[in-house]
């Protein structure tokens, strides 16, 4: 190890250098592209803390999503604007509901891509919570019925994956018994496992009008201070038959990442939530930050913690990148 006989920065002298030896690769196909669908027909609704990002008709989610498959995206995550919310979020597992109708709309013009949707009930509630309230409690087991219910309503619209988020004890065994029992025993199910409790959920509450109307999610969402909780809900999700386990937040949770993926070898998912792209997309605008750069930065920090699967509002201008050859 004599100075000078060993100088790492040989193979950093230039560009095919650097791409040869390097250890983390990220391609398009490790992207997943959340989109916000609504009603009507030719709406394209700015989401003003998130700049890029829109709230879309039927008919305009589904020429993104051919775009997105154009670009080597293989899935994307829905989430649903409804028209009407209650107590019980009724509109989450109604056939004709707008996630349900936008599946069928995807499948039909789309049909190779992955077609993912989000498992919880808070968009579509009056009080904006992830379950069932009742006396200002949010209950556990009485939301299962609902999340049953919703990923099974899913299913038969025919998507291709459903990714309980909403933090619920038991809500993975609940689904995939409900799946397997309906004959949807293929489907795989994506858990939101490590979902923290994280203020960078701002924007997208802004875009999916699904802030609580009284006091917090805390009661259900993790402690941002625990590791170790987290490992244990991966592993109790894992028992439970979920298929891919999933970090939330991702740039704030990288050790929890990189954590898990020591201890277990299903598929790790981690989103790079709103609040993560609404800062690069702020500091960017105000001249700060190269956005690009620090976009594929933060993407390549995360596959590197260990993330097989990366869910980015990126997701297109990463790709687009990555096909032009952005080294």
């Amino acid at each position: 190890m004599a100075f000078p006989r060993h100088r790492l920065r040989r193979l950093r002298r230039n560009a095919p250098l650097r791409r040869m030896v390097r250890e983390t690769r990220l391609s398009g196909a490790d992207l997943v592209y959340p989109l916000f669908v609504t009603g009507g027909a030719g709406q394209r609704q700015e989401i003003a803390s998130m700049p890029g990002q829109n709230r879309l008709s039927l008919d305009l989610l589904v020429k993104e999503a051919a775009e997105v498959q154009s670009l080597g995206i293989p899935g994307i995550m829905l989430f649903g604007i409804p028209d009407q919310k209650d107590e019980r979020g009724s509109s989450a597992v109604a056939p004709d509901g707008i996630v349900q109708r936008a599946i069928r709309a995807v499948k039909d013009q789309v049909p190779d891509l992955l077609v993912i949707t989000d498992v919880c009930i808070d968009e579509y509630t009056t009080h904006g919570h992830c379950g069932i309230v009742r006396d200002g409690r949010v209950l556990n087991d009485e939301t299962l019925d609902c999340l049953r219910a919703m990923a099974r309503s899913h299913a038969e619209a025919g998507a291709d994956m459903v990714a309980p988020s909403d933090m619920m004890d038991g809500r993975v065994g609940a689904i995939r018994d409900e799946l397997d029992r309906h004959g949807f025993e293929d489907i795989p199910i994506m858990a939101y496992a490590a979902k923290f409790a994280s203020c960078f959920y701002a924007p997208f509450r802004e875009a999916a009008d699904c802030s609580p109307k009284f006091g917090d999610r805390q009661s259900y969402q993790m402690d941002p201070g625990n590791a170790r909780e987290a490992l244990r809900e991966i592993r109790m999700d894992i028992a439970e038959g979920a298929d891919i386990v999933m970090v939330k937040p991702a740039l704030p949770y990288l050790d929890v990442i990189a954590a898990a993926r020591l201890r277990t070898s299903v598929p790790i998912a981690a989103y790079q939530v709103s609040g993560e792209y609404s800062m690069i997309k702020a500091a960017a605008g105000a001249g700060w930050l190269d956005e690009r750069k620090a976009m594929m930065e933060s993407l390549l920090s995360i596959k590197r913690a260990g993330a097989d699967v990366i869910l980015t509002y990126f997701a297109r201008e990463a790709a687009r990148l990555l096909n032009d050859g952005f080294a």
